[in-house]
């Protein structure tokens, strides 16, 4: 192997899974970007339970809504994982919670689910922030599109959850809400 081989083979990263980097990931970043997948994973789950909640009230526009994002939460997940890979990572997957299932009210499934993109949202920020304090243009130039669905996301949910307040949990009014989210 020549002298200028050798220094190029000396000169390059691996990663923890064996894949070659071009720049290593900051840890703190990584600790952070893996608890924000486990919040995908979670809010995949959640959603797909809410979905099924709805189904159970025949509220089938609701479910069909709650099954989508339960499936967008996941594609979410998969963005995260496809990245840290692609980053030399191994992925770590944490345990999942139990979702929630019982509820009060619409509204309060609601809230839940607006709170629970609020805090998605607040976690990608964090990530940002993050990645702009270690300089990893890489991560911010891949959470850049996220951070733009995700605040329409909780734009969307904060939509709805505006209809189903004015509603008062009004049959006919939450029949309307439940037409509108089956178009969707």
């Amino acid at each position: 192997m020549s002298k200028s081989a050798l220094n190029l083979k000396s000169k390059i990263h691996f990663g923890p899974s064996g894949r070659a980097v071009s720049q290593e990931i900051d840890n703190d970043l990584l600790d952070n970007i893996l608890q924000h997948l486990t919040m995908e994973r979670n809010a995949n789950v959640q959603y797909f339970s809410m979905s099924l909640w709805f189904q159970e009230r025949e509220l089938n526009g609701f479910s069909s809504f709650f099954l989508k994002e339960s499936k967008d939460e996941l594609e979410h997940a998969y963005k995260f994982t496809d990245y840290l890979i692609a980053r030399g990572q191994n992925v770590d997957l944490h345990a999942l919670s139990k979702p929630f299932q019982e509820w009060e009210s619409i509204q309060d499934l609601i809230a839940y689910a607006f709170n629970m993109e609020a805090d998605l949202t607040i976690s990608l920020q964090q990530l940002y922030a993050i990645s702009e304090r270690t300089s990893d243009i890489r991560t911010n130039v891949f959470l850049d599109p996220i951070v733009e669905s995700q605040i329409k996301s909780e734009d969307e949910f904060a939509h709805i959850l505006g209809k189903v307040k004015f509603s008062g949990e009004n049959p006919s009014a939450i029949l309307i809400v439940d037409e509108y989210l089956s178009r969707k």
